[in-house]
């Protein structure tokens, strides 16, 4: 399916991480000449750079690039590069051109990475797209309409890919959250074999190859049958190998080429979709014959592909944002019930199948106090020390999570058939909320054996190519549905509420009442009443009982007022010198 990596001599390098970046070669069906992107003095060439300037490799190295391209294209490529950023690193199509002495009609693209201008040369195939590439795309996005986001709209997406490129077969292949693949859609001419609804291993694309994926959205590889061209030279001043990872041309590993060989591809495409950053899945093209893209064609498949992508991003912000809602409401009832609470820990223990439902689980356990409560589908345990464990080491930011049954689930936790874990630290190492997901069994129709990517070696154990693609089952258990971004995004938000009410619960229960802010400013508003009634009586008491009548106030009333005033919090009568007006003249 997509770029392994070729064989290393360190036998400690793992071949699925090594880089891909820095092959040194180039595809043969075009040219490459890097030059300084401030004097435009050339740095590298491609070693078939002679069949089109008409110059050996060393004889062009040091040259300016005014020698062999005319002004108005120089410019078009510095422009090109401009619009871009001068380090954007991204490939960008300059147009077409006729170079050198023979005028060969070229297509051409370029990119600055790293101090240097890239610029690669594709001699036009006799198969040229006339469209400007922009309204290409715009009338294949028009043709998918308004289609939600799900099966028909991948199926579509394929449709249209395969209407502009003729590949034999166009897949839709997305990542799962185990990093394997699945075919969603899939447009096959006849005679091909069908891939839609196979699953593929992890190692068919390694990390490397999807690093490489998010920065260069379009990869061609139209004849796999090809012999590399090297470099010129392959390392810079310093000895750095030139790094390819937005090349057009980038020669791919010899176990990628040997991989589409054994699938009975000739010629492959792929295009990046990309959501939030990461690498969703990609558009995937094979062709039993060499086939040739022109630049405008990938580049409205490129325009294409990012308006699929836009879409698949829109779509699961829609579906977080539909989870987010739902759950709103019952976790902001649980938290006033708990904010509401006198005893936090027995109100949490309370709320537990609320927590339970906030995040989706279908049991929880409570490990607080040295107790341990469960509901639901959980461990039938009494000691949930080895899941408490498995959490302090797995933890980041209080969280820790797996839907693999494997990594947390041991025998004496007694919970057979539950194989997702996501659990909330409270505060301390020992006092957790977990909640549980029980195992879903999968019957898995891989494309191949996903066991067989590996080889012994004299030196070690290197990834292999699989020679067989017939469909493989596989009954897959010990998993869970997968715990999601979203999930952890929500268990965050429920660990940084559940963490500050309890403490908040306890800080009210140990405090001392005497240093309460409360009661300071409740006694303090008591001093200032008293104080003004104070003054009034003694102000009254030099009026006759006529003038007092006639207000209708009674000094009685007022000192009974007073002696309520004076009561402390406890309801014990103040002084007895206060009362009795001892010490001021109190009538």
């Amino acid at each position: 399916m997509s770029e392994n990596l070729p064989p290393v001599t360190d036998p400690a390098q793992d071949c699925l991480t090594a880089p891909i970046h820095t092959t040194g070669a180039i595809q043969p069906h075009g040219y490459l000449v890097s030059c300084g992107l401030v004097d435009e003095r050339i740095r590298h060439v491609s070693a078939n750079i002679a069949e089109l300037l008409g110059l050996e490799p060393a004889e062009m190295l040091g040259l300016e690039m005014t020698h062999f391209l005319e002004e108005d294209m120089l410019l078009q490529v510095r422009d090109a590069v401009a619009a871009a950023g001068p380090e954007d690193g991204t490939a960008q199509r300059v147009g077409t051109g006729n170079v050198g002495a023979l005028m060969m009609p070229c297509d051409i693209s370029a990119h600055a990475s790293r101090g240097l201008l890239h610029i690669e040369f594709e001699p036009q195939s006799s198969r040229q797209e006339t469209r400007a590439p922009t309204r290409v795309a715009q009338r294949m996005v028009s043709r998918l309409g308004s289609d939600a986001v799900g099966a028909a709209f991948f199926q579509h997406v394929a449709a249209e890919i395969h209407g502009l490129t003729g590949y034999d077969r166009v897949m839709v292949y997305r990542f799962r959250a185990d990093d394997t693949g699945e075919v969603v859609a899939e447009v096959a001419a006849d005679g091909m074999q069908p891939y839609l609804g196979l699953r593929y291993p992890a190692s068919d694309i390694p990390p490397p190859a999807r690093q490489l994926y998010l920065r260069n959205r379009v990869r061609v590889i139209p004849d796999a049958r090809y012999e590399p061209v090297s470099i010129v030279p392959p390392t810079g001043p310093s000895g750095e190998p030139v790094d390819l990872s937005q090349h057009v041309l980038r020669s791919v590993s010899p176990v990628h080429l040997e991989y589409l060989r054994n699938m009975g591809v000739a010629a492959s495409m792929s295009i990046s979709l990309i959501s939030e950053g990461r690498l969703w899945g990609l558009i995937a093209c094979h062709h039993r014959e060499s086939r040739r893209l022109s630049a405008s064609a990938r580049s409205a498949t490129d325009l294409f592909g990012m308006f699929v992508s836009v879409r698949i991003a829109a779509r699961e912000q829609e579906q977080a944002m539909q989870r987010f809602e739902a759950t709103q409401h019952l976790r902001d009832a649980v938290v006033m019930r708990l904010a509401a609470a006198g005893d936090f820990d027995a109100a949490l223990l309370a709320e537990l199948d609320g927590v339970r439902q906030v995040l989706d689980g279908d049991g929880a356990g409570l490990a607080m106090n040295g107790r341990w409560d469960v509901l639901g589908r959980a461990p039938a345990g009494e000691d949930p020390g080895a899941l408490v464990d498995w959490a302090n080491a797995q933890e980041r930011g209080g969280i820790a999570m797996s839907d693999v049954a494997s990594d947390w689930n041991a025998p004496a936790l007694e919970a057979p058939g539950l194989a997702g874990v996501l659990a909330i630290n409270l505060g301390s190492p020992q006092d957790w909320v977990f909640l549980f997901r029980a195992e879903q069994v999968e019957d898995v129709h891989w494309a191949g054996d996903p066991h067989s990517g590996r080889v012994a070696t004299d030196d070690g154990v290197r990834l292999a190519p699989r020679r067989s693609f017939a469909t493989w089952r596989e009954l897959v258990k010990g998993r869970s549905r997968e715990w999601t971004a979203a999930d952890r995004s929500g268990a965050e938000r429920l660990q940084r509420m559940l963490r500050e009410q309890r403490r908040r619960s306890r800080a009210a229960h140990n405090a001392d009442p005497a240093e309460s802010p409360f009661r300071t400013q409740y006694l303090r508003d008591q001093k200032l009443r008293l104080d003004g009634l104070a003054q009034l009586l003694d102000g009254l008491g030099h009026l006759d009982t006529t003038a007092t009548a006639g207000i209708g106030l009674r000094i009685e009333e007022l000192e009974a007022e007073l002696r309520r005033l004076m009561l402390d919090p406890q309801g014990e009568t103040a002084t007895a010198e206060a009362s009795t007006g001892e010490g001021g003249d109190h009538r």
